[in-house]
């Protein structure tokens, strides 16, 4: 079956899957092999927040609790949109990124590998279900690390314009994907009512980047450098590394 009659059909969610991964093979659910399958609601558990945050401080370094769980969240949010995202994009059908209809792919040392939905969206929109599902561990991380909320919904902007272009990339349709971005997160924004930045590209040396609205704070537990990126550099900066990529 192709996309344009998919979209308009009833569907299952491993029908999604499959159509996901003819287009997209390295989609976010396809990671497998030795990972642990962990239920999304544990992002909104405090105890099993404070066991990421060690790992987290184990992986990276010693830091202050805002700045790990600032970097617990850019990996999270990053697979926690990725297979609603991914499969919008590519099939039309959004898989459901509701917390009690996913689970991640984690590493035993706590790093993510990627997620997979159990369900696909019935009824109601994309950007509504994703404001829900960010909402609750951003406000749990905020609540016991310390890390502002507006940092964490800058990152949620970023992953999503993130996995969009890896998508367009993958599939080879860049600029219609890449538009998606902007209208999904003004519908986060609207259903949630939060002021959340929009997402933004940069095209540099005829490849497109996110011109990135938010950081990781890797670089202040690792004492490395900042990610090539990175937006607390001069634009300049930025785009002098990025053409050296």
């Amino acid at each position: 079956m192709d996309a344009k009659r998919f979209q308009g059909a009833l569907v299952h969610t491993e029908a999604v899957y499959t159509l996901l991964a003819s287009r997209m093979p390295y989609h976010a659910g396809a990671a497998s092999g030795g990972l642990l399958e962990v239920p999304a609601t544990t992002l909104t558990d405090p105890d099993a927040l404070a066991g990421q945050i060690d790992a987290c401080a184990r992986l990276y370094g010693r830091a202050k609790p805002q700045v790990l769980g600032t970097i617990w969240w850019y990996s999270v949010s990053s697979v926690l949109v990725a297979p609603a995202v991914e499969a919008f994009a590519v099939t039309g059908v959004a898989l459901d990124p509701a917390l009690d209809r996913m689970y991640l792919l984690q590493h035993p040392d706590g790093r993510l590998a990627g997620a997979r939905s159990t369900a696909v969206i019935e009824g109601g929109r994309l950007g509504t279900a994703l404001g829900a599902a960010l909402a609750e561990p951003i406000a749990v991380i905020s609540e016991h690390t310390g890390a502002p909320s507006p940092a964490l919904w800058a990152i949620a902007t970023d992953s999503i314009a993130n996995r969009l272009l890896w998508t367009g990339m993958a599939v080879g349709d860049p600029e219609r994907i890449t538009g998606l971005a902007a209208p999904l997160v003004t519908e986060i924004e609207r259903f949630t009512g939060q002021r959340i930045p929009p997402p933004r590209y940069l095209d540099v040396a005829a490849k497109r980047f996110v011109r990135r609205v938010s950081c990781c704070l890797i670089y202040q537990a690792t004492g490395g450098q900042k990610c090539v990126s990175c937006p607390h550099q001069h634009p300049d900066v930025r785009a002098k590394r990025l053409r050296g990529r």
